[in-house]
């Protein structure tokens, strides 16, 4: 055996084992507190919407971890059992050239690999999200929304596989650097298109109407320092009964986004905190600072394909036994999470500390006590665990855990508002 196939096969039964360790603990975690509600939250839930959350938690860490094991088959699958090969081979076939032929693999490769997950994700709307009262799609929602997903896919990703391998083809062995540029010019120019032209095929977006919440945001925004393109309220209630709000776009086309569902449960003074925990992630600057990581990991991940796609045992090792720059670049996307897995708790730990620095914002800003309400509310109608098991949260959340964020926030009570400015 091939050892890095040995190494690829170590790795993956180890990510395999640890995922479906850490789920089964948030299982037996969740389990145990199902029947009573945490001390700080006794006056705020009732016990049957904590058990709704630990019920609908539990379903879906069930699914999660059936998921789990047929993903990681299915990547044997695709590797050492010859599904990456065949694809190759059957294309070559129609001689079409080898860029061609590499987009052509790489495109049909992830269309099949998003086929796959078509069960689990019906499974999860139609069942489940049903199940609680939070599904609002129908199947030709469903059906026109994965239509939309190709044709985008193909719009965007075939000029985008055609440029990379390209570069990874004709630019010598420094291609990687110029891929890298390359890709992160096309995510900043995603960002900046997103708003504007992909959002809008999923969603109708409508300027907010309530004079009185858009004087009581302009009013935020303009202590914070904030130029937006517009506050838009989007019909998230077409499809999912949960609540949300976020930023979006960059430059100019900064937007406010409020879910439709989330402007239903939550007053004024709550929408407002909500709004300033958001502004405190634009306080803190912490979008260009993922970005900065999203591109530093980007830059060393290139640089380690760059060597790799010049090693044979790479190939052999994944089942790969034609080299190519797109079968490269393939098996990389492919295995890459599996050793990446064990580097999560790093990457939720900055998140997590991101949400701390943006609720400290929001309570000096308006008020902790209205945050607190708005995400007990939000907990409560999402459905939200508010027992999760420390371990696996510190893998998989990227917010800190509802007991800990009330408790922070609980600790600013305190604090009266301010007016700094960004």
């Amino acid at each position: 055996m091939n050892t890095f196939t040995a190494f690829f096969l170590t790795m993956l039964a180890l990510s395999l084992a640890t995922q479906l360790w850490l789920t089964i603990r948030q299982i037996n975690h969740i389990s145990r507190h199902k029947n009573q509600v945490p001390k700080s939250f006794r006056d705020r839930i009732t016990l049957v919407d904590h058990q709704k959350a630990a019920a609908y938690t539990l379903e879906k860490s069930r699914l999660s971890m059936l998921d789990i094991i047929i993903s990681s088959f299915i990547l044997l699958g695709w590797t050492l059992g010859g599904g990456l090969e065949w694809i190759d081979h059957s294309w070559q076939g129609f001689g079409l050239g080898n860029l061609a032929t590499g987009v052509a693999v790489l495109v049909s490769t992830f269309f099949i690999i998003s086929l796959l997950d078509v069960p689990f994700s019906l499974y999860s709307t139609f069942v489940i999200e049903e199940k609680y009262g939070f599904n609002k799609s129908t199947i030709q929602i469903y059906i026109s929304d994965f239509i939309k997903q190709t044709i985008l896919t193909i719009v965007l990703g075939v000029p985008l596989a055609f440029v990379v391998l390209w570069l990874m083809a004709s630019s010598g062995s420094l291609w990687w650097i110029y891929v890298w540029i390359f890709w992160t010019a096309f995510t900043l120019f995603l960002m900046w298109l997103y708003p504007t032209w992909i959002a809008p095929m999923f969603n109708k977006f409508s300027p907010l109407d309530n004079i009185e919440l858009v004087q009581r945001i302009n009013n935020l925004l303009q202590r914070c320092g904030f130029a937006s393109n517009g506050i838009f309220v989007m019909d998230g209630s077409k499809r999912s009964g949960h609540g949300n709000a976020y930023f979006t776009g960059l430059g100019a086309q900064k937007r406010i986004v409020f879910f439709d569902t989330l402007l239903d449960s939550l007053n004024g003074d709550e929408i407002e905190a909500v709004l300033a925990h958001e502004l405190g992630h634009f306080k803190h600057k912490h979008v260009v600072k993922r970005m900065i990581t999203m591109a530093a990991t980007s830059f060393i991940s290139l640089a380690l394909l760059g060597w790799l796609i010049q090693q044979t045992w790479f190939y052999t090792g994944l089942g790969v036994n034609t080299p190519s720059t797109h079968m490269a670049l393939l098996l990389f996307l492919l295995v890459i999470p599996v050793f990446g897995f064990f580097l999560q708790p790093v990457s939720s730990f900055l998140m997590r500390k991101h949400e701390f620095e943006a609720d400290s914002y929001a309570a000096r800003q308006t008020s902790a006590l209205h945050l607190i309400q708005a995400l007990v509310k939000l907990y409560t109608e999402n459905a939200n665990t508010l027992t999760p098991d420390p371990l696996f949260s510190a893998f998989h959340d990227s917010h800190p855990p509802a007991p800990v964020r009330i408790a922070f926030l609980s600790s600013k009570l305190n604090e009266k508002p301010t007016e700094e400015s960004l």
